[in-house]
């Protein structure tokens, strides 16, 4: 019997945010394993390609023992199997987050019993953190310094120019 408790944070990440890996530093105390799935969905049209993302993200999580970045575009249940996770994580920032991801979170359990939803709310001061903020603020030449890692900076130039 496996007793490692693998736990799957699913996402976008276009880009990663301090609020990310907020979340993410307080996941590991709830696993053994931590796995940053980096969704490949075209339909929100990114930004950043998948590759960049994924390297964003590990350059930002070097320093984080049990925390492995993989990119998916199944379904996440499929994805939790195939990893053997039984944890999936969602950040909460408001309670419109909560209807959406309420009823993903029943969906999965209905996709999969084995597996359980665990919502974090972020630390205070990145509740009002959010990728879309990031970008459009970016967009318009604002310092997103505070918001992000320093290679998601540098790759912002990409949306910039």
């Amino acid at each position: 019997m496996n007793t490692q408790r693998t736990a799957i944070y699913p996402g976008t990440f276009d880009p990663i945010t301090f609020g990310h890996l907020d979340i993410m530093r307080r996941a590991l105390s709830l696993c053994d394993r931590l796995i940053v799935a980096v969704a490949l969905n075209p339909k929100k049209n990114p930004v950043f390609n998948s590759d960049d993302r994924v390297r964003f993200i590990q350059q930002s999580v070097q320093d984080l023992k049990g925390i492995e970045v993989l990119p998916f575009d199944t379904l996440l249940t499929d994805f939790a199997a195939l990893h053997k996770a039984n944890i999936i994580i969602k950040g909460l920032r408001a309670v419109s987050d909560f209807e959406y991801e309420l009823q993903m979170g029943l969906m999965n359990r209905n996709l999969n019993d084995n597996l359980e939803t665990v919502f974090m709310i972020p630390s205070q001061e990145y509740s009002f953190l959010s990728s879309s903020f990031v970008k459009e603020i970016a967009k318009h030449g604002g310092d997103v310094s505070k918001m992000v890692p320093k290679s998601v900076q540098e790759g912002m130039s990409k949306i910039t120019s």
